[in-house]
């Protein structure tokens, strides 16, 4: 993994935890007795390596020995690292020695930096996919998924999204058994339901920095009452003329599609921590009824309720 002074710490822990991880499950469940990987944690200039968060990170020095997968984090120095022509000369030859080559979230941007994505297609965290797109012009930038491959190449979406490709490389290398179980040890989904612009709608969907912060607040609280452009207007003080083009300017999607998102948001919490049925989470989430809820999920995440809970590893009731 190369890292750089303002790397996402999470993009290099992330990653390197499931391969770290996967090397532990295959020892205590299989007896395997040389590790499935050798994780190193690498610089230009090699020693402590500050964090985007502050903390230091100990790295080796880059060095020439050509390696199985090489891995280039992300985070707040992906610019600044990008423009680095030491950095990316490094990166170019070692490159050409890898057998593939990933980039965690803005890494994607160090590594277009490197002519490494030039003609192919990629992602990176979905508020940097124009800089991706500026740096490689002729990549096909993928908006909506959490890793995208593309021969040797895979880059990932924001942040945790790095622990998607990493599953996905495991399961590559070993198998889907020993991925799922690394995943489950892990707590986290083996393939996650839906796309990267499904898990990055709602933080843009947040309004705490606009007028209708108190609004938010309440309706959180609820969910399962009447949402209509009408209540919420009447809720705000406003006309439902000047509360939808206020509210649709603050928020850049109409107050229907962010209650259906805020909904939808509760009922996949509901569901992933042990709802005991879709009817109930429906009533409190305001859906109404079931059919609803599931033309709702269908629409905005392309699975069903009992898809996206099978996916979690739990199972819901009726």
């Amino acid at each position: 993994m190369l890292c750089f002074d303002g790397a996402q710490i999470l993009d290099i822990t992330g990653p390197l935890e499931v391969f770290a991880r996967t090397s532990r499950w295959l020892h205590d469940h299989r007896g395997h007795d040389v590790p499935a990987y050798t994780v190193d944690l690498v610089s230009i200039a090699g020693g402590p390596v500050r964090m985007s968060s502050g903390l230091q990170m100990l790295s080796a020095r880059a060095g020439n020995d050509p390696v199985d997968t090489l891995l280039v984090s992300g985070g707040i120095g992906a610019m600044a690292a990008a423009e680095d022509l030491q950095l990316t000369r490094w990166l170019g030859t070692a490159a050409r020695r890898a057998r593939r080559v990933a980039g965690v979230c803005t890494g994607a941007l160090v590594l277009a930096a490197a002519g490494l994505i030039g003609n192919r297609k990629a992602t990176t965290h979905w508020a940097y996919l124009d800089q991706l797109q500026a740096l490689a012009p002729d990549c096909d930038v993928d908006q909506t998924s959490i890793y995208v491959r593309d021969g040797a190449l895979i880059t990932s979406a924001g942040v945790t999204a790095g622990m998607d490709m990493a599953l996905a490389l495991i399961e590559e290398d070993h198998g889907r058994a020993v991925a799922l179980h690394v995943a489950q040890e892990l707590v986290i989904y083996l393939r996650r339901p839906g796309d990267q612009a499904q898990f990055s709608r709602h933080v843009a969907a947040e309004l705490r920095d606009t007028p209708f912060a108190a609004l938010e607040s309440w309706v959180l609280d609820h969910l399962d009452a009447d949402l209509s452009v009408a209540a919420l207007a009447d809720k705000a003080g406003l006309s439902e003329r000047h509360f939808y083009r206020r509210f649709t300017d603050a928020i850049g999607s109409s107050p229907a599609t962010w209650v259906r998102d805020l909904r939808l948001a509760a009922a996949r919490r509901h569901i992933e921590q042990g709802a005991r049925s879709l009817k109930d989470v429906a009533r409190r989430c305001g859906f109404g009824d079931e059919q609803r809820m599931r033309r709702a999920f269908q629409a905005r995440l392309g699975v069903s309720p009992n898809d996206y809970a099978e996916r979690f590893g739990q199972a819901l009731g009726r």
